[in-house]
């Protein structure tokens, strides 16, 4: 009585198998989703060598991504100066800053939580050279950053700079110093890296010619920009392969659907009249700095238009009695308590939304008056 039912169900079951086979293909088939990968997010630290503009950045940030480094993020706090190629321009590359000033004053923990960086790129200690602080002094500082940097995070690699030479015209005493800095570099990072955060010396100096790679004895031209991005490239390409998968070739590009036929033709919406772009800029000051009988301001000029500016002019009012001794990023001309800023070659052209960012030392009180700024 059973034998015909049982019969009947095992022919079906066996009828089934192909289909159930076939799915179970289809489904082992299928490719496993893949997640896209994190960048490596890398920091630029220092001064103006480093931002203002610190085109250097421009130069290396291409050469990533024509080689195939696409998964690399500059971070930073502030933003793009005026390069010629455009480029991922996030940095901490503070005009005037001491590091020996950032370490004591805790800036660099702020910095550290708003960008999380996985590779830090540190050209510091021009300022504290030119204000005659000792190389010690200056590493000390070095080390207090790099443990804030692996309390952030404790991967973290530093690339630390053998500094590029310093000839100012106001400072013949400088090149010697950053010579007995340099000396002081190696032997503090032998001391201070280790197999999970290393500690990695870049030799800036070496082949560096202020003659011929500067624009003022201290801040590099395009020649200057080419040779640090050299130093940098090989360093850097190490630290991104230590935590990274190599550069990856050119991605092929999907196939573009074809357009689905539409049941009639679509009517033609009237033109729409743009109104003409406009270039214009805004400057905003700050007091980087104060101490007895002097201070530091720091000036960010930015292009709040819709179209590109080819310069700009700005002009502000120190109070009576104070006088600029030194600036950088700007050319100033100051007249009684007038003074009147301009851009130098290289931080005149801004994109709209773009900004740059320039510094001086002044006698005096702090600047208290509104700055104007005009483009052109």
């Amino acid at each position: 009585m059973l034998r015909t039912p049982l019969r009947a169900a095992l022919t079906a079951a066996a009828a089934l198998l192909p289909t159930l086979v076939l799915g179970l293909a289809l489904v082992s088939a299928a490719p496993p989703a893949v997640a896209a990968p994190t960048p490596v997010r890398v920091m630029p630290l220092g001064d103006s060598i480093t931002g203002s503009p610190g085109c250097w950045r421009s130069v290396l940030w291409n050469r990533l991504r024509s080689s195939g480094y696409s998964d690399v993020d500059f971070v930073g706090t502030l933003g793009p100066q005026g390069c010629a190629l455009p480029y991922d321009g996030d940095n901490e590359g503070h005009g005037g800053y001491l590091v020996t000033n950032v370490a004591n004053q805790n800036l660099l923990p702020g910095w550290l939580a708003a960008t999380h960086p996985d590779v830090v790129l540190m050209h510091f200690g021009t300022n504290d050279v030119w204000s005659n602080i000792a190389p010690s002094t200056i590493v000390a500082a070095y080390s207090k950053l790099v443990d804030q940097m692996r309390a952030a995070n404790p991967a973290t690699a530093v690339l630390v700079a053998r500094i590029i030479p310093m000839n100012p015209a106001t400072c013949p005493e400088c090149g010697q110093r950053v010579v007995a800095l340099n000396a002081a570099i190696d032997g503090w990072a032998a001391g201070r890296t280790t197999a999970v955060s290393p500690v990695v010396v870049v030799d800036q100096w070496t082949g560096f010619d202020t003659a011929t790679d500067t624009y003022d004895g201290v801040h590099p031209n395009a020649a200057g920009d080419q040779k640090m991005s050299d130093r940098w490239y090989p360093a850097l390409t190490a630290a991104l392969r230590r935590g990274t998968p190599t550069p990856t070739g050119t991605p092929t590009a999907s196939p573009t659907a074809s357009p689905s036929p539409t049941g009639g033709p679509t009517p033609t919406a009237s033109p729409t009249v743009s109104p003409s772009p406009t270039g214009g800029c805004a400057a905003t000051y700050r007091t980087a700095g104060e101490w007895p009988g002097g201070f530091q301001g720091e000036v960010t000029v930015a292009n709040t238009g819709t179209a590109p500016i080819s310069g700009w002019t700005v002009r502000f009012t120190l109070p009576e009695g104070s006088r600029i001794t030194q600036a950088w990023g700007a050319e100033l001309n100051q007249s009684g308590t007038t003074v009147t800023a301009r851009n130098v070659s290289w931080n005149g052209v801004l994109a709209p939304a773009a900004q740059t960012t320039w510094g001086f030392l002044a006698s005096g009180g702090p600047l208290i008056t509104p700055l104007t700024c005009t483009a052109g």
